[in-house]
């Protein structure tokens, strides 16, 4: 059978979305890797799906699956482009829709030139909201130190913007030993479903630089709630300002936020191209 998809990227953190309004497809693990695979496949970070939604007052059912097939609650660059997607597929008129997502809904609005805003939630601190395993030593409140291999730690901040993070300071992103530390801390025992590691960089108040290795894909070009995450660790420790933005690898978001209030994000789409294959040369 033949499967239409469309590949978009946020940043150069790059997706293969796929509508299953109107067309039909069973995607298991197996074929999500072999999509997954740069030199096989499609090649691409996550697979985003857009399907009916389960509640009358949402608009669609957002799902998305990491490049190892693993399901995950939330993508933020995603979620721009699953906005700018359903409206140039012309699955709704709307410029601000409601979206379902396992996290909860989120509300992306499309702007002008593939800019999208979008109301991510607000953030969640608690380590069972993490999830994330405490010492009975630690201080919730504060920051927690994450035994690393060869003896080592590092100081990690923990928040959840649909999907855990991990946040450590470092004093320059380009030097940041991202490679090493980001899988040690991504699987984790400490982090019970995995987490995604976030190495931040504070230029100033308002500007910060942000190298993220994603569970289950790796260090990826940007991530839009690792974002979200790095600038509210540092808001909330009064380290930020309530607006501030972020330099990933792929481009800049902007993250706005005031405690007690939702998390805004706001940052650019693009649209790849539009394509069709034989879904029976990628399935087990």
């Amino acid at each position: 059978m033949y499967l239409e998809f469309t590949k978009m990227h946020g940043l150069g953190n790059d997706f293969m979305v796929v509508d299953l309004v109107t067309q039909r497809a069973y995607l298991d693990t197996v074929t999500i890797q072999r999509l997954a695979d740069r030199h096989f496949g499609v090649g691409f970070d996550q697979l985003l799906i857009v399907e009916p939604p389960d509640f009358p007052d949402v608009d669609f059912k957002y799902r998305i699956f990491n490049a190892d097939g693993s399901e995950v609650e939330q993508c933020g660059n995603g979620v721009r482009c699953f906005a700018r997607f359903v409206h140039e597929r012309q699955l709704t008129t709307k410029t601000k829709i409601r979206v379902q997502t396992k996290a909860g809904i989120v509300e992306p609005e499309l702007g002008a030139n593939g800019w999208v805003r979008v109301n991510m939630g607000p953030p969640k601190f608690l380590p069972e909201e993490i999830p994330f395993v405490t010492q009975e030593h630690e201080d919730i409140e504060g920051l927690y130190a994450l035994e690393l291999a060869d003896n080592q730690s590092i100081n990690i901040d923990v928040v959840n913007m649909g999907n855990p993070h991990a946040v450590t300071i470092v004093p320059d992103v380009l030097t940041a030993d991202v490679e090493r530390i980001g899988p040690q801390v991504e699987s984790h025992a400490r982090f019970p479903a995995r987490v995604n590691a976030g190495f931040m960089q504070i230029l100033d108040e308002k500007h910060i630089r942000l190298r993220v290795f994603e569970r289950g894909v790796g260090e990826t070009l940007a991530c839009g709630t690792g974002a979200c995450a790095a600038a509210v660790s540092g808001m909330r420790r009064g380290l930020l300002a309530n607006e501030v933005e972020v330099q990933l690898a792929g481009g800049k978001l902007h993250i706005a936020w005031r405690e007690g209030d939702v998390v805004w994000m706001t940052g650019p789409t693009t649209h790849v191209y539009d394509a069709r294959l034989d879904l029976r040369y990628f399935q087990g």
